[in-house]
C-alpha cells in the first residue's frame, strides 16, 4: 500500500515539474514589473492624482525604471492629457527624487535620447514613425478638414516625441494606453492605440495584464471600459 502511495505521489511530482515550463510561458505573457510601473505612472498623471502618482513613481524606480525613462513618460503625457498634468507630474517626480536622495537612495539616471536623424525634418521622421506604428499611412477626413492637426501629429508627436529613442515603442504605447484608459470620453483613441500596441509587438495577454493593473491600482470603472474597448478590437481583428 505504501509503495502504491509513493508511486502516486511521485507521479504528481513529475506532472507538476512537467507543467513548470508551461506555467512559466504563461507568466511571460504578463507585463514586467517595469512595465506595470509605466501603467500606474501614466494613469495617475492623466488623472491628476498626485498622491497616488508619488507612490507609483517610487515603485517604478524600485522596479528598475531609470530616472530618464520616467522623465520621458511624464513628458510624453502632455500630448495626451495636457501640459498642466504633465507639469504637475514632473514637479511630483522632482519631489520624489529629492526625498529619495535625502534617504541616500541612488537611482540609475539612464541614457539621454540620441539626436534626431540629421538631414531629416521632424515631419519626415514623424511620417515614418506614424506609418510604422499604425501599419499604413495615416488618412481620413479629419486630416483634410484640419490639415494643421495632421502636421502637428506627424511633426511633433511622432517626430519630436516618439522619435526620441530612450523609450521604446512598446513602453510608449503602454503609457499612452494607460493614460487614455484613465480619461473619460476618448474610447476612439484608446481603440486606435490598442491596435498600435498590437502592431508594435504587445500581445493580447500583455494588454489584458495592463487592464488588470488598472483594475487593481486605478479603478474598476476604468478597467471595465478598457476591457470593452479591447474586446471590440479583438473581435474586429479576429485575434486568436
Amino acid at each position: 500500500m505504501k509503495h502504491k502511495i509513493a508511486i502516486f505521489l511521485a507521479g504528481i511530482f513529475f506532472s507538476l515539474v512537467g507543467l513548470t515550463p508551461v506555467l512559466q510561458a504563461a507568466s511571460d505573457q504578463d507585463l514586467s514589473a517595469k512595465q506595470q510601473g509605466i501603467v500606474t505612472i501614466a494613469a495617475f498623471t492623466a488623472k491628476g492624482d498626485l498622491e497616488r502618482l508619488k507612490t507609483a513613481l517610487n515603485e517604478g524606480l524600485d522596479a528598475g525604471l531609470t530616472v530618464n525613462e520616467i522623465k520621458e513618460i511624464l513628458v510624453q503625457m502632455y500630448a495626451y492629457c495636457g501640459f498642466p498634468r504633465s507639469l504637475n507630474g514632473i514637479n511630483t517626480f522632482m519631489s520624489v527624487m529629492k526625498e529619495r536622495e535625502a534617504k541616500g537612495i541612488k537611482d540609475e539616471l539612464g541614457r539621454e535620447a540620441s539626436p534626431l536623424p540629421a538631414g531629416k525634418s521632424s515631419i519626415e521622421l514623424g511620417t515614418e514613425v506614424q506609418t510604422s506604428l499604425i501599419g499604413a499611412p495615416a488618412s481620413g477626413a479629419i486630416y483634410t478638414f484640419a490639415p494643421a492637426i495632421d502636421e502637428f501629429l506627424k511633426g511633433h508627436l511622432f517626430g519630436d516625441i516618439f522619435g526620441r529613442d530612450n523609450l521604446d515603442f512598446q513602453s510608449r504605447e503602454i503609457a499612452t494606453i494607460s493614460a487614455l484608459a484613465s480619461i473619460n470620453g476618448v474610447n476612439n483613441q484608446l481603440r486606435s492605440h490598442f491596435n498600435v500596441g498590437l502592431n508594435v509587438g504587445l500581445t493580447e495577454a500583455q494588454l489584458r495584464s495592463l487592464i488588470t493593473v488598472l483594475e487593481m491600482r486605478v479603478g474598476k470603472q476604468e478597467a471595465d471600459n478598457a476591457t470593452g474597448v479591447l474586446n471590440n478590437v479583438k473581435g474586429s481583428l479576429l485575434i486568436p
